[in-house]
């Protein structure tokens, strides 16, 4: 695709969520940073989630997490979100903070700590029913940290257990996307370590199991934009985490340590038809601002991920097939360089203004003057951080 029409519509029709931990004071496992303005309660979250839809016009939903976002009313958490002009994105769960699950979760060699990790998944499932929310967002922490600790083979039957009671425990326009992380804080094995292990579980399940990919729990140097292009020709990619990294799972802002491979990933999305509203793609943020700004943060990193979309929409897709199909190495790549290097800012700050909104979101957002006001009304109570 590359007549600018067709791609400003296409951008106009982007959607990119922001999860509500990305709002709170969060760190490294030495610090957490604390910031002024930071929000205290999910509502809260939800107002500053509201800022990044607001100024960038492509951000309408806020993924929560279970329990650091738990209320006595779900309903009234997703009225309180229309209000704001955004809806309830995904529910993540979290079976990886308990002392229980020091050996796993839905893994754990104990029965009675199994139980107790699958009650909260079917928790989140209710949750999703008093929220509207299409999908289940699931990472697993087990894994074990030596030879021998526990049976690998084992482990994978309780795995299987347990998603099959999710899976079936799923209304109709639900699904479940499993996430998976090569390491961390399991460091000899993760039960779910990479895209092949998730493809497969989500494969003996059926339609309703997707894989989500996070781009930064992968061993270095690996293709992601291969596994993209594969699961989307599968039909199994569910969604995204998007983060950047340096080193493992940094959580820094999309496309900050690496845009080139952000735009490779977005040219197989584009490709495969993952763009497309009814691949049912999720384009979610996943990350933790340690030390930026936080909505400044999110804006920036949803700024990022619609740049390199644009680059992938202006690939001349006529001029590199016909490259490829000559066998014409440097001309291939020539088209697709050409692509990337390509400025599209004035393009996006076009799209903005069709939309009706200003140009520049984060000029937007710093005179409108909200950070200062919510700086000052929230400095009583304790802000919410990373975990609650």
């Amino acid at each position: 695709m590359n007549d600018t029409s067709a791609v400003k519509d296409a951008l106009r029709r982007q959607q990119i969520e922001t999860p509500s931990w990305a709002y709170g004071n969060s760190g490294t496992r030495f610090k957490v940073f604390a910031q002024r303005g930071v929000p205290r309660t999910p509502q809260e979250k939800i107002d500053d989630a509201a800022q990044v839809h607001r100024y960038t016009g492509v951000a309408p939903r806020v993924a929560v997490h279970i329990p650091w976002d738990r209320v006595d009313d779900y309903a009234a958490l997703a009225a309180h979100a229309e209000a704001q002009g955004v809806r309830i994105g995904a529910v993540n769960t979290n079976v990886f903070q308990d002392d229980d699950y020091m050996l796993g979760s839905v893994t754990n060699p104990d029965p009675a700590v199994r139980r107790k990790a699958l009650d909260h998944l079917l928790e989140a499932v209710d949750i999703m029913d008093m929220t509207g929310s299409r999908d289940l967002k699931l990472w697993f922490s087990d894994g074990t940290n030596y030879p021998g600790q526990d049976d690998i083979r084992a482990r994978q039957d309780r795995m299987a257990e347990a998603l099959a009671a999710v899976y079936e425990r799923l209304g109709d326009d639900q699904r479940f996307l499993l996430e998976y992380k090569l390491f961390e804080p399991a460091f000899y094995m993760t039960d779910v370590p990479d895209w092949g292990a998730s493809y497969a579980h989500c494969i003996k399940l059926g339609p309703k199991a997707q894989v989500v990919v996070d781009t930064g729990h992968h061993a270095p140097g690996t293709n992601i934009e291969f596994i993209v292009a594969f699961l989307l020709r599968e039909g199994k990619l569910g969604g995204f985490d998007f983060n950047s990294r340096f080193y493992a799972d940094d959580d820094l802002m999309v496309g900050a340590a690496d845009p080139f491979q952000l735009f490779r990933i977005m040219y197989e999305v584009v490709r495969g038809g993952g763009h497309d509203a009814e691949a049912g793609v999720a384009f979610m943020l996943d990350q933790c601002h340690n030390i930026e700004p936080k909505i400044h943060g999110q804006i920036r990193s949803v700024m990022n991920v619609q740049e390199a979309t644009a680059k992938a929409l202006l690939v001349d897709a006529g001029a590199l097939s016909a490259a490829q199909s000559s066998g014409d190495v440097l001309e291939a790549n020539a088209v697709f360089m050409d692509a990337f290097n390509t400025d599209v800012r004035p393009l996006l700050a076009e799209v903005r203004e069709d939309m009706g909104l200003h140009p520049d979101p984060v000029a937007a957002y710093r005179a409108s003057g909200y950070y200062e006001r919510v700086a000052e009304e929230r400095k009583d109570g304790q802000a919410a951080g990373w975990g609650a």
